[in-house]
């Protein structure tokens, strides 16, 4: 889940968009199907200063225009890009099935795309297999969006996970529909009935959230979130690696993450990977929690050897291993922008944008493919001003504005993370030898998955 952006309220005529990272399918928009190591400009793409939103799913992408238009690219297996066909497209294209009906947001899920319109109507496209398109008696796939008819009232908030979709209405109840989760569910709470919200294949309200009022709402691979405007955030789903900061194995139910885990601030934006949360306060803290194998949470953990259960005694900050527990990673306080692939992260901080995490298929942005244990300024675009940033699984995009050459006897101005930032990318290289570098030896996708393998990125 990501907040209202901002680029397009300061995007400047010298605004371009960037991309990087995994590409096997022309998810970046470049023309061509290799991965790319460093950020790449993207010539081609017209008045990227109109750029609201930008997300991606498994090996699409999608951006929203200021004028509520949607360009796509990359896999097109089974419709997601709402084209029309199932041809793979190589540069972003318009969506010429929505013209005349402004997008407000898009979410991406691993083979599908859900799209939010400004009157507040959803519609969906692309594979069908788990119900996840919430038109239960619709085809396996469908290759132009179409409207979901079950959700009456007005959605301001959308979220798609691995092999389920959520959304919020303007009334603050959240709806859920594909069977992404049901598999873990069964798995994990034998003899359980389970809520039918984990099992339907047609939006059905959450429920356990009656007493709150929903303003977003967000997904990963196995799990579910939702942030109310009292700050509170309510997780349900898988627990596998510690993302509901909670001792369950599952949770069928919504479940509180207490305010304490946040230093009894509340929060005012959350995002989400596969299986790792990001979340931002009130005053500008950023939290991490969930999966670390892959530098996800930009911060050092104990050895595995230290971590301890924690009671439920309200004087511990909260419950949960302490892997799974909420930690302030102090040189994102203030971020601007936020975003979760599925297992690594960008940010812009001060003008600058920071990447960590799996880097695989070079989607932290340095040249390398070895994983970034700390946030650091992705190298190339350091003289450059971001604005914003989203991520597909495993790729990368960002909008940012270029710097202005200086007038004639004048020198440009140097500007610098703050020094929380600064130190944290200084502590990279001594991370990567505690850590052995074992992420060099690469995996199979199906390695971070749960499940059947997915494919390539």
């Amino acid at each position: 889940m990501e907040r209202e952006p901002r680029a397009s309220e300061a995007a400047p005529e010298a605004a371009v968009l960037f991309a990087w990272g995994a590409n096997s399918y022309g998810q970046l928009g470049l023309g061509h199907k290799e991965d790319v190591l460093l950020p790449q400009q993207l010539n081609d793409f017209c008045k990227p200063e109109c750029v609201r939103r930008i997300t991606g799913g498994g090996g699409h992408s999608a951006i929203v225009t200021d004028e509520g238009g949607l360009f796509v690219c990359g896999l097109n297996k089974d419709g997601q890009l709402g084209l029309g066909h199932t041809e793979d497209v190589l540069y972003f294209t318009t969506c010429r099935s929505l013209l005349g009906c402004p997008v407000q947001q898009v979410a991406c899920g691993w083979d599908f795309t859900i799209i939010l319109t400004e009157n507040g109507q959803v519609l969906s496209c692309g594979s069908n297999s788990f119900g996840q398109l919430g038109v239960p008696h619709g085809p396996r796939r469908c290759v132009v969006p179409q409207a979901i008819e079950l959700l009456k009232e007005k959605v301001v908030c959308i979220a798609a996970g691995l092999r389920h979709a959520l959304a919020a209405t303007a009334s603050g109840i959240v709806f859920q529909w594909g069977t992404g989760l049901a598999s873990s569910g069964r798995r994990l709470c034998p003899g359980q009935t389970l809520p039918l919200f984990l099992t339907a294949k047609e939006p059905s309200r959450v429920t356990g959230l009656e007493n709150s009022k929903a303003t977003c709402v967000l997904a990963g691979s196995d799990h579910s979130a939702s942030l109310t405007d009292a700050g509170e955030l309510y997780v349900w789903g898988s627990n596998k690696h510690g993302q509901l900061a909670s001792l369950a194995a599952f949770l069928p139910l919504p479940q509180k993450i207490e305010a304490r885990c946040f230093q009894n601030e509340k929060v005012t934006s959350v995002w989400s990977g596969w299986t790792h949360l990001v979340a931002q306060t009130e005053t500008g803290r950023v939290f991490t929690w969930g999966r670390a194998d892959y530098g996800q949470l930009g911060r050092k953990l104990e050895s595995r050897e230290g971590w301890k259960l924690q009671s439920h005694d309200s004087s511990l900050p909260c419950s949960g291993p302490q892997k799974s527990m909420p930690s302030c990673l102090h040189c994102l306080t203030g971020a601007a922008e936020v975003s979760c692939g599925s297992e690594h992260n960008l940010a812009v901080i001060g003008g600058m944008c920071y990447s960590w995490g799996w880097n695989e298929h070079g989607m932290c942005g340095d040249g390398s493919e070895a994983n970034i244990w700390a946030p650091k300024p992705v190298p190339s675009l350091q003289s450059s001003l971001g604005l914003l940033v989203g991520c597909g699984a495993g790729h990368s995009l960002a909008l940012c504005q270029l710097p202005a050459l200086p007038a004639l006897g004048q020198h440009p101005k140097v500007t610098g993370p703050s020094p929380d930032a600064a130190e944290s990318a200084k502590s990279q290289e001594a991370m990567d030898r505690e850590t052995g570098r074992k992420d060099n030896q690469k995996l199979p996708l199906k390695a971070y998955l749960t499940g059947p393998e997915m494919g390539g990125l």
